[in-house]
């Protein structure tokens, strides 16, 4: 099965839907809170049919108010690091998960450019993950324009999900 959001992103779809069904197999769900990628991970996930078993919802956090209103990322947190930080991605992903009431979090931050934000070079992509009171945070530099940083770091995120629910 082809996908057209699958394709404007360069993801392999099939990875996309085996992340879903092994989310529904096990009975989990999961829910994003985004930042740079502005509901891309989301909209991606729920591409493929019956994605309501395991996606519970998202958050676009593109403001960085909306973070700590919406996300519940510690104001402190982001008044001393910015919104491109490991641990704000760590904290988004925390705070999506109790939010929306899901097993997994997601939370992306970083800057798609063309200009840097707050001294933090375009291409810097922080994802972070959290389950069961766990968050872990990765970082990525990814090349290109403001589409390739958003496409790679949605790409990425699947991943490792992907790695996170098979290992």
């Amino acid at each position: 099965m082809t996908n057209p959001l699958a394709g404007v992103l360069g993801l392999d779809y099939a990875r996309v839907a085996e992340v879903v069904g092994l989310l529904a197999a096990r009975g989990e769900t999961v829910a994003a809170a985004e930042s740079l990628t502005a509901g891309l991970l989301t909209a991606a996930l729920t591409t493929v049919p019956g994605a309501s078993a395991a996606v519970r919802g998202g958050l676009v956090v593109y403001a960085t108010d909306l973070k700590h209103r919406l996300a519940r990322v510690p104001a402190d947190l982001l008044a001393a690091h910015g919104a491109v930080h490991p641990e704000v991605a760590s904290a988004l992903a925390s705070g999506v998960r109790d939010v929306c009431g899901a097993d997994w979090g997601l939370g992306l931050t970083g800057v798609a450019g063309p200009d840097p934000q707050d001294g933090v070079a375009p291409g810097t992509v922080y994802f972070g993950i959290a389950r069961s009171g766990a968050a872990t945070s990765h970082r990525f530099d990814i090349d290109g324009d403001r589409h390739a940083v958003r496409s790679g770091a949605v790409r990425l995120a699947i991943d490792h999900l992907h790695r996170a629910l098979t290992t």
